[in-house]
């Protein structure tokens, strides 16, 4: 008697599950997906356009760019020093106020 009550209910759950899998999901959330992240992207384009501009780019030369990019990736190779007034020595200057 126990065996069969366990067995509908276990047969009851089953199906309760296939059923829900069943189910249709939320359309009208579904249909708005991502519109406010493509919105978002589009408007922080300046130039729509710009990938049908064939006209190049005016400036500098690449000789020059490339040793302005070599000079800015050696300023990292070695640690400056920290300035004279540095964040360190804030309030340890000694100043009253009158």
């Amino acid at each position: 008697m126990q065996s069969t009550l366990i067995t509908g209910i276990l047969g009851g759950l089953m199906a309760g599950a296939v059923l829900v899998g069943c189910a249709p999901t939320a359309p009208n959330l579904d249909a708005k997906l991502g519109d406010s992240v493509n919105k978002a992207k589009a408007q922080q384009v300046i130039n729509p356009d710009a990938p049908k501009n064939t006209d190049p780019v005016a400036g500098i030369d690449g000789q020059a760019a490339n040793a302005i990019v070599d000079r800015y990736h050696k300023a990292y190779e070695t640690p400056s020093e920290a300035p004279s007034g540095s964040i360190g020595s804030i309030g340890t200057g000694g100043s009253t106020l009158k």
